[in-house]
């Protein structure tokens, strides 16, 4: 049995069935089950109340399986956040929470195949205790597990996408700042080179003595540095994103 708490967080649970002539005992952990809709339909005087114990066991079974729908609905949003986080802001907490999500759709798909199995074999008669009337409503629970399965699938392939959205995500950040370091050590290469050429002191510079030769040094780099930047705006190597994002 798979249900929500009180925090959203999804919830497993064993139950089991002891089917009789006349009854049905049902063995649950903690008693926080899934089952008020067949108490309240009992309790309204519903068909239910008409029918033999195997009805009674298929009403149970048929509630559990359609608990699992509001767990994948919660599944199915966390995807969508955590699509939503591994591309516009990855952290290692976004991979946390992608290998957390992929736990858990794989062990509700491993618990829904044996649902699966299960209902296929009670709607083709393997129990005696199940009447042929009401195999055919095990076969309406069959049809429910067998969807809710595909959808599983279909969540576990969103899944392994969402870490290869998150890879590439990051990778992409890296090479952005790689490029970020690589223009800004390429814009100050010529300008450790003026700095160095000036910074040797020999007696022979004619620059050395010349009144204006700090202002025209600092002119000139930051003129070779303005160059470098508009030509590597230009190329499209520094700025153009922003731009074309309409940031």
């Amino acid at each position: 049995m798979a249900r929500l708490d009180e925090e959203g967080e999804c919830e497993l649970e064993q139950v089991s069935f002891l089917i009789g002539p006349h009854w049905v005992i049902s063995f649950e952990e903690s008693g926080k089950d899934v089952f008020d809709p067949v108490r309240a339909r009992i309790r309204g005087g519903a068909t239910i109340r008409a029918m033999g114990a195997d009805f009674l066991a298929y009403a149970l079974v048929d509630t559990l399986i359609d608990g699992y729908y509001p767990v994948i609905e919660a599944v199915g949003e966390v995807l969508e956040e955590l699509e939503d986080e591994a591309v516009e802001r990855p952290t290692r907490v976004t991979m946390g929470r992608i290998h957390a999500a992929r736990r858990l759709i794989l062990t509700l798909a491993r618990t829904m195949r044996q649902h699966r199995d299960a209902l296929n074999g009670l709607s083709r008669g393997e129990s005696p205790r199940i009447s042929a009337d009401v195999r055919l409503y095990f076969r309406d629970a069959y049809d429910h597990a067998v969807q809710i399965n595909e959808v599983l699938e279909s969540y576990r392939e969103i899944a392994v996408s969402l870490m290869e959205v998150y890879l590439s995500s990051v990778s992409n950040r890296m090479s952005e700042v790689m490029k970020v370091l690589t223009v800004i050590s390429t814009i100050f290469i010529p300008l450790t080179f003026l700095v160095g050429v000036y910074g040797m002191n020999f007696e022979y510079m004619p620059e050395l003595r010349w009144r204006l030769a700090y202002p025209v040094l600092w002119a000139l780099m930051l003129a070779a540095g303005g160059a470098m930047w508009l030509y590597f705006r230009r190329k499209g190597w520094v700025g153009r994103d922003r731009e074309d994002d309409g940031s």
